[in-house]
């Protein structure tokens, strides 16, 4: 495993942050305690020490889970990081946003379900429209202060937005955002334009979500309909979205290298993030120890400079996607 530095935080990671939303039983593909724990184990044993959750992912019970099997292990090696937004369970008044009641009530919620006093990397999971940038801020400074949260961090949104929380929490001396959580993959390059350069300029650490393009990476497109999430009715279905900004050819390129290389088409799109002086450390989420295991063997692969240009060139500008 390689370690490398979270944004000003500080804190050492894995280059490799395991993603948590597979475990539970909100939908039918997520994974029961057993199975879960199986796969925190195992990227336990290969190095992995960052882990990232949220309040809403199976109505709470992934941070349950990843708390149950953390607990047996040196919390100081783990960086756990949890999200604010969104209810657990069906929405209510102040269940959801990030308004300080909420924030607090979830909070609490979060600590109970991970069994922890203090979470490393608390995030906002997207914009709040109803509630102020200040209020947010306070309420996480608070958190912060009372030493209930060690650092905070944000997610997919616009930069003048991000920009702006900046903004406020230097003027009124507040906590500030130190790590962003955006969509950004291979096949959808649209944070490069403003979102990346502003993140480098405030030294903020950059944790993908959808590192594999939900799934579009990993094998040709014309296997994509073979799968659940392909499936053409799959509201999910994230096919038209990533084919349309030169994602058909990207997707070619991506088997092709993979083929050369004697690897798996993931292995590829990992290896592109792995290689990303941008990134700080991609979101990998599994529901099977064999793909863990292969994202972790992509940090073996050593793309060459002509190889990343390659996989590239045929990417088009094309709209947001993932600010929702």
């Amino acid at each position: 495993m390689e370690y490398t530095t979270l944004g000003s935080t500080g804190m050492e990671v894995s280059q490799l942050c395991l993603g948590c939303m597979s475990f539970g039983s909100e939908e039918p593909w997520m994974l029961d305690e057993a199975e879960s724990r199986e796969i925190i184990e195992r990227a336990i044993e290969l190095g992995v020490n960052f882990f990232d959750t949220a309040n809403a992912y199976s109505d709470g019970e992934s941070e349950a889970i990843l708390g149950d099997v953390l607990a047996e292990y040196d919390r100081d090696e783990q960086v756990v990081a949890t999200k604010v937004r969104f209810p657990v369970g069906e929405e209510g008044p102040n269940a959801a946003g990030l308004s300080r009641k909420t924030i607090q009530q979830s909070l609490a919620g979060s600590l109970d379900r991970l069994g922890m006093d203090t979470i490393d990397l608390y995030q906002t999971h997207r914009v709040d429209p109803s509630t102020p940038p200040e209020t947010t801020l306070r309420a996480l400074d608070d958190a912060v202060r009372e030493g209930k949260v060690r650092h905070v961090g944000t997610s997919s949104m616009w930069a003048h937005q991000l920009a702006e929380r900046l903004r406020v929490s230097e003027r009124e001396d507040l906590v500030t955002f130190e790590t962003m959580q955006n969509h950004y993959h291979l096949a959808y390059r649209e944070e490069e334009r403003e979102m990346l350069p502003l993140c480098a300029t405030e030294e903020m650490g950059v944790i993908p979500w959808g590192p594999l393009g939900q799934g579009f990476l990993t094998r040709p497109v014309e296997d994509l309909e073979t799968t659940a999430r392909g499936d053409p009715e799959n509201f999910h279905n994230p096919t038209d979205e990533y084919e349309r900004g030169g994602g058909r050819e990207i997707n070619a390129r991506v088997e092709e290298l993979a083929d050369d290389y004697g690897v798996t088409m993931a292995q590829i799109a990992l290896a592109w993030q792995y290689h990303n002086e941008r990134v700080t450390a991609p979101i990998v989420g599994t529901t099977s120890v064999e793909h863990l295991e292969d994202a972790v063997e992509a940090l073996e692969i050593d793309l060459s400079d002509s190889d990343i240009e390659y996989l590239e060139a045929p990417y088009e500008p094309q709209p947001i996607v993932g600010h929702e």
